[in-house]
């Protein structure tokens, strides 16, 4: 049996299609799977050699015996290396014992803590790596079969890891880590070997490894015992945002979650996922298992950060329920505005502190998160004399900017009387030429 050409697209980190590796015909099913095994072997695994994509493909091809190989091609830069990390990240110890004797067992309800070091290629410590470290645990693999989508009454095995029984960060100091977290209370029960998955780095490298000897399973028969729910807390692009504002029409949907006891984010057992009902649309939830990360060196505390798209504009509601690793649960509502993207949108335009001596700020909110606005504040007297104006460039990762300040002196720098004086704020996109402006009143005391 035979299949059509196939190919394999390699892409950049900007989301470019950088090389192409494809058939220039029909190669045996048979052909493509096993060259496809022998080529990705030798183009992830790390070696000495460091080799380009091009030279991992003749490498591939020497060692093929099937004639079809000469069918297969490389299209591309030849230089051109995959953007991987290099080895290694390793776990010294669990739960204070070396990995050298007999492991602990990741059970339900255990808390567990890890200790490891970064390496280089020959496994020294570099204690000179100072950086964060990104961990993922899974639960033990599920097996699942091909859908033969293509009635060829073909089905293949395979093995998948979906459900992630932590995800969390914690800091590298001179090449060492520590991390903790408290295991769900949904894994499967049977033992088997899990994985830990590891990703360092600093501002001019990173690292990566992996662990697949602990075992999950079984129940920690001596837990202690949780009753309540996580707290959590809704926004909208960031965490100054508040019930009702304003917002735009693909915002980010930020929630913090806290729990003494973490988040769940386990899938192994259904109904008890991250997820986020807009608008009272029971039937397409949306689940967040996957955009939760811990905060740095504190399983304790989260954040999910997803963008919602393509909003239309009016009122909406979000409500979101989450799980802590015991399974109880707590839910939280945010109803939020969607103004249009075609015009610049000011709300709640003000100064803090108001009335002041010598310092205030100029907070506004904007329908024009991460992009940046040129803001002009220009200060009267009651009779419409100018007496101070301020420019700044200002981009905000939300709806809220406070960062124009005001030291009470005007253009000359002399200090302005006591008295109440108008304030005008025009805004001003830079890249849709937009503009908008409002008057508002300030106190100098």
């Amino acid at each position: 049996m035979r299949t059509t050409a196939g190919e394999l697209v390699l892409w950049n980190k900007n989301g470019g299609a950088t090389s192409l590796i494809t058939t220039t015909r029909e190669v045996f099913i048979s052909t493509g799977q096993n060259f496809n095994e022998r080529l990705l072997k030798i183009l992830l695994q790390f070696n000495n050699e460091d080799l380009s994509i091009s030279e991992s493909l003749m490498a591939a091809k020497n060692g093929f015996s099937s004639f079809q190989k000469f069918f297969i091609y490389y299209l591309g830069d030849p230089a051109m290396k995959l953007a991987i990390p290099k080895p290694n990240i390793q776990i010294t110890k669990m739960n204070g014992i070396g990995i050298t004797q007999s492991l602990d067992t990741l059970k339900a309800l255990s808390k567990v803590s890890f200790e490891g070091i970064v390496t280089d290629n020959s496994n020294q410590v570099l204690s000179n790596f100072n950086g964060t470290l990104s961990t993922t645990v899974f639960d033990k693999p599920i097996n699942k079969t091909t859908l033969d989508n293509d009635n060829f009454v073909i089905k293949i095995n395979f093995d998948s890891r979906e459900s992630k029984l932590f995800r969390g960060k914690s800091s590298v100091t001179n090449g060492a880590f520590k991390f903790d977290f408290i295991v769900p209370k949904d894994i499967k029960v049977e033992y088997g070997k899990g994985k830990l998955s590891f990703y360092a780095s600093t501002a001019n490298e990173d690292k990566s490894g992996a662990n697949f000897d602990v075992v999950v399973g079984g129940i920690n028969p001596n837990a202690t015992s949780d009753t309540v729910g996580p707290d959590l807390s809704i926004y909208m692009n960031d965490e100054s945002f508040i019930e009702g504002g304003n917002t735009n029409t693909s915002p980010n949907l930020i929630v913090s979650l806290s729990d003494l006891s973490g988040i769940n984010t386990s899938v192994t057992s259904i109904g008890h996922d991250i997820v986020a009902i807009l608008d009272g649309d029971q039937a397409n939830p949306i689940v967040l298992n996957d955009y939760y990360e811990t905060e740095l060196n504190d399983f304790t505390k989260g954040k999910v950060v997803y963008q919602l798209r393509d909003l239309s504009v009016g009122n909406h509601t979000i409500k979101i329920k989450a799980w802590d690793t015991y399974n109880n649960s707590s839910e939280a509502t945010l109803n939020f505005m969607v103004v249009s993207d075609s015009g610049l949108v000011l709300d709640n335009v003000l100064n803090y502190p108001n009335p002041f001596v010598n310092y205030t700020e100029f907070w506004f909110n904007h329908n024009k998160p991460n992009e940046p606005l040129e803001v002009q504040v220009q200060l009267f007297t009651i009779s419409g004399k100018i007496i101070k104006t301020i420019h700044q460039t200002v981009q905000t990762s939300g709806n809220l900017s406070r960062s124009l300040n005001w030291n009470g002196l005007d253009d000359f720098g002399n200090r302005i009387g006591k008295g109440v004086y108008i304030y005008k704020l025009k805004v001003k996109s830079t890249i849709s030429n937009q503009y908008s402006e409002k008057y508002e009143k300030l106190v100098i005391l």
